[in-house]
């Protein structure tokens, strides 16, 4: 049976979202996007919904098993887990300094002290909650595809994965939609249920705004906008094709100044490479433009194989000067994939720096032996 990719969302406004996310479980078991939803409900209801098929089994367990943590100091809000720039009591090491009048004498670490024939003070970061920006982009251009799904069915199942593994650290999950102007802002909240309204009312968001040909990305206008809104330091995931206007860069370094930047960039075979299937006419769908092409013309593909690389290498050079992060998630494999080699990059990174900070402050107080 065809699977129907906005049945959900259009019975999602007069029904509880629990027995709709069941019932269209049990419809059409096997498929992905429905596969991602189920974690959410094992959470709330484990002993009522059982992952009784073996393909969810797998998707699941790796999801339970990953945790996205930020690589800076920006949690500010009390409940969470992440590292904050405060510093007291807390997990994650920071520094070793002398005691000083009116410091708490709790944290005086004995062992260093013994060593170094003067208190020394132990300190920590402490653990807070951290804004989540989702920066999504519903132009034209990322409501299409040619391999498993549309590129925006793939950005939704990265935000229902992403969304899942930072509310788990008690994170606060907010969303900017935006296409040719910022369409709607999503304020952060806390809580699995929160996460579930955000995802349903970002489908809704995007079938209303569905306007094929109405003009061009605004990547700049969503950027500042989203400066603009954010008050806190935060965590910003970009989703987009980043298929906009040149001059993005300069709102996007002031954007990085400020918050870590993830972007995560959407992708399609189809253009990388141009398959010979004759002639084509090839069309704009955010402007509406058509070209005749002959795809037999062996030249032609290369051209055009070349210039997708050069816009790539372009791409991740402009997100390196900018400070931003690049994660590339492709239409013909599925987001949770991506999504487990960028965290373990990240974690690899984490650790190395977390060991050079702690070689760094024990060589300064005479700590390695």
């Amino acid at each position: 049976m065809a699977f129907p990719p906005t049945l959900l969302w259009e019975t999602c406004c007069g029904a509880s979202l629990h027995h709709i996310l069941t019932w269209e479980i049990d419809m059409w078991p096997d498929h992905p996007f429905f596969n991602l939803f189920k974690s959410l409900l094992l959470d709330d209801e484990e002993e009522d919904v059982q992952p009784s098929l073996p393909q969810s089994a797998p998707s699941h367990q790796l999801l339970r098993r990953l945790d996205w943590h930020l690589l800076r100091p920006l949690a500010s809000s009390l409940g969470g887990s992440e590292r904050s720039p405060f510093l007291g009591p807390g997990v994650e090491f920071s520094e070793i300094r002398a005691y000083q009048p009116g410091d708490d004498i709790r944290f005086i670490d004995w062992n260093i002290s013994a060593r170094s024939e003067q208190p020394m003070l132990r300190e920590a970061y402490v653990e807070r909650a951290a804004d989540v920006w989702f920066l999504l982009d519903l132009s034209a251009s990322t409501r299409w595809g040619t391999a498993d799904c549309l590129k925006l069915d793939r950005a939704l199942e990265f935000m229902t994965l992403a969304g899942q593994l930072l509310n788990r650290a008690g994170n606060r999950l907010g969303a900017l939609l935006f296409a040719v102007k910022p369409v709607a802002i999503i304020p952060p909240a806390v809580g699995q249920l929160h996460l579930q309204r955000l995802l349903v009312r970002v489908r809704q968001l995007q079938q209303l705004d569905e306007q094929p040909g109405a003009g061009t990305t605004d990547l700049v206008a969503a950027l500042t906008k989203a400066q603009a809104v954010m008050r806190r330091r935060a965590l910003v995931i970009i989703i987009s094709d980043f298929l906009a206007a040149a001059g993005w860069q300069g709102a996007l370094g002031k954007l990085t100044q400020r918050h870590e930047v993830i972007a995560v960039r959407l992708l399609d075979p189809r253009e990388g490479c141009l398959p010979d299937v004759g002639l084509v006419t090839l069309e704009d769908p955010e402007t509406g433009q058509q070209l005749f092409v002959d795809t037999t013309d062996a030249r032609l593909r290369d051209r055009f194989m070349q210039a997708a690389r050069q816009q790539t290498e372009q791409l991740r050079a402009d997100l390196v000067k900018c400070g931003a992060e690049l994660l590339q998630i492709s239409t013909d494999e599925e987001a949770i994939g991506s999504l487990i080699r960028f965290l373990q990059a990240r974690r690899t990174c984490k650790l190395h720096k977390s060991r050079s900070q702690v070689t760094l402050a024990a060589s300064a107080k005479g700590d390695v032996r």
